[in-house]
């Protein structure tokens, strides 16, 4: 049974939001060359453990940025967390990147590179370890870094498919 995901409303939270890449791309027409730019941008409520991406494409940078926080604000996610960390390592695929997420004591930060510190510090969480594996192409880091998210699952959860409670884990 596929689980539904209800969509989050971003106008409850309060949204920041983080510039991951802006890529400059050219088109060669016949009157010579049509510069475009994409943005891919992060929104995020530390607080609320919300995070969400989006990618706009625009003739302008700041026109790119409002538009990929518009689309970012779409698509929320909220993230199982146990105080300041992730409750258990898990590995997130999309195309041929891969991101390891591990939990990690109190005191140790966000251990990350690029796009997956971008998308951490937004969902708040405050100590974990990554390992982006394979492709460093910040659109594929950053699904694949979304992929891991939605795997996490709370102890609840897993005492609920085990058909136990959770004090017996």
């Amino acid at each position: 049974m596929p689980t539904v995901i209800k969509k989050l409303d971003a106008g409850s939270y309060q949204l920041k939001d983080q510039v991951v890449s802006i890529n400059r791309v050219t088109k060669v027409v016949k009157g010579g060359k049509n510069l475009s730019f994409a943005a891919l941008v992060v929104v995020g409520d530390p607080s609320a453990a919300v995070v969400g991406y989006g990618s706009g494409k625009a003739k302008e940078v700041p026109q790119a940025i409002r538009k990929g926080i518009e689309s970012a604000k779409k698509n929320l996610v909220r993230v199982n967390l146990t105080q300041t960390t992730i409750p258990h390592m898990v590995l997130g695929r999309f195309g041929s990147g891969k991101v390891l997420l591990k939990p990690a004591p109190e005191g140790t930060g966000v251990i990350a590179g690029g796009a997956v510190r971008a998308v951490m510090t937004s969902a708040g969480i405050q100590n974990v370890l990554t390992k982006s594996i394979g492709t460093t192409n910040p659109h594929n880091v950053i699904k694949a870094t979304f992929d891991a998210l939605k795997r996490l699952k709370n102890r609840s959860d897993v005492a609920a498919m085990r058909g136990k409670s959770a004090e017996e884990l």
